[in-house]
């Protein structure tokens, strides 16, 4: 199995951390080939930033269509879900998702801790989306300058146990979800000293898309996520108008 793993954010220092901890979390023979977005922004934390992302990890599934088995978009958040899973003809699984999914498999309620307070109000978005606010027992975050968005863990390690905890004391998580790719890694830094399950987002997104990949559900023909009807268009890069182009066939032809 090869899963196709990006990194919406342009910085490299987090696409690091997302592969470390992708490669600790893959199963024995599944190949990763892992992306960074090329235009966009350090990270994102608004709507607006997830937009932009959006096209950017729409041109790297085009780069690699017929040629992997699944995608991760390896940013909490999702950007361009679900709408990216009409580009492609194998299972396309975001860290939100995979990571909301798991929480309520181990829990009635689940507290997302955040690396920053603007950030907050895209999450929020995204869990109504996936249908789990009723389960969301909060949201907490960081509320300081980030020094860089590279050592996020090791700047505000203290500060996010204290928050897991907090969440736990006072909101009655049950489950408590490290959010975002720089926190990549966190939760096995801080095995044991949170006293409920903790997700980790990316390891959360590799194993899902696994089990996607490997129940061989069969792919959209039909429905929203059928790939968009043709018509005419212009100025697309060659790789995403070949992608659309094949993915629209494929469909026809079924």
């Amino acid at each position: 199995m090869k899963l196709l793993v990006i990194n919406p954010n342009i910085s490299d220092d987090v696409t690091g951390l997302i592969e470390v901890e992708s490669r600790r979390a893959a199963s024995p023979g599944t190949e990763l080939v892992v992306r960074t977005a090329a235009h966009g922004v350090e990270y994102i934390e608004t709507r607006f930033e997830s937009l932009l992302a959006a096209g950017a990890v729409a041109e790297i599934i085009a780069e690699h269509h017929g040629k992997v088995d699944g995608v991760v978009v390896a940013a909490f958040g999702d950007p361009g879900m679900p709408a990216l899973k009409e580009l492609a003809d194998v299972p396309v699984i975001g860290i939100t998702e995979a990571a909301l999914c798991a929480a309520a498999l181990q829990g009635q309620k689940f507290s997302i801790i955040a690396i920053s307070a603007r950030i907050t109000a895209w999450y929020r978005d995204c869990v109504d989306r996936f249908g789990f606010s009723g389960r969301l027992a909060s949201i907490r975050s960081i509320n300081e300058t980030l020094t860089g968005i590279g050592s996020v863990q090791s700047d505000f390690r203290d500060t996010l146990l204290a928050l897991s905890l907090r969440a736990v004391a006072e909101d009655g998580a049950d489950v408590v979800i490290l959010a975002g790719a720089p926190l990549a890694g966190l939760a096995r830094d801080l095995e044991g000293q949170i006293p409920v399950p903790v997700v980790d987002g990316i390891s959360a997104g590799i194993r899902l898309a696994e089990a996607v990949v490997g129940l061989a559900s069969g792919t959209h023909r039909a429905g929203s996520f059928a790939p968009p009807p043709r018509k005419p268009r212009k100025n697309l890069s060659p790789t995403l108008e070949s992608a659309l182009t094949d993915v629209q066939s494929a469909a026809a032809a079924r």
